[in-house]
């Protein structure tokens, strides 16, 4: 069975330089892309793509911040595989729209996302939901709870009135590091000085 998959002797050596460059693309792009930091909840890896700065720093600059991170609100939390299956979906649409440099100027949340973000307010804020004196002060709490979603009437938690950093002019948005090592800088340097 093992015999069928390899290549005749003459193409050995071409498959096996092949595959190594395959390979070494796939870890270069990898590691390019930063594919590792999207495992955690670190919220300055959505700064990766440098479109979210606006939607780092409204957050970095909200009552939020203290409790959540991006994924807190934006992921479904209903099952550890479900988690990660929505992450990776996402991701990798993000990922393919940013690559292909077809990002809108004006970021919406897709339907989908924006289900998983009321599901988690939902979550977090399950007490105020069923707390009698909220039914007491906000008039039709009730009826506006069961027929919209939460941001209907909180518009601006925690982004803010509007998703720009003119919103947050003093904000300081971590920039994502370049992927190019030290070693790699030095030596082309170098060699530019050398060239001229």
């Amino acid at each position: 069975m093992l015999k069928k998959l390899l290549p005749p002797p003459k193409w050995k050596f071409p498959v096996a330089i092949a595959s190594g460059i395959f390979a070494g693309l796939v870890i270069l792009t990898l590691y390019m892309s930063k594919a590792h930091s999207y495992l955690s909840d670190n919220p300055e890896t959505c700064t990766n793509c440098h479109i979210m700065a606006p939607q780092y720093a409204t957050w970095n600059h909200s009552s939020h911040r203290e409790w959540t991170n991006c994924n807190d609100c934006h992921v479904p939390h209903n099952n550890f595989l479900n988690k990660y299956y929505f992450k990776a979906k996402d991701g990798l649409r993000h990922a393919t729209i940013f690559t292909l440099r077809k990002e809108p100027q004006v970021i919406f949340i897709k339907e989908e996302g924006a289900e998983a973000v009321h599901q988690n307010c939902i979550r977090c804020h399950s007490d105020v939901l069923v707390d009698p004196k909220m039914e007491a002060t906000v008039n039709e709490h009730h009826h506006h709870r069961t027929d919209r979603k939460c941001w209907d009437c909180h518009r601006e938690v925690p982004h803010g009135r509007i998703n720009s950093l003119s919103s947050v002019p003093d904000a300081r948005v971590p920039l994502p590091q370049n992927p190019v090592p030290d070693w790699l800088k030095t030596y082309l340097e170098t060699k530019n000085h050398k060239n001229e």
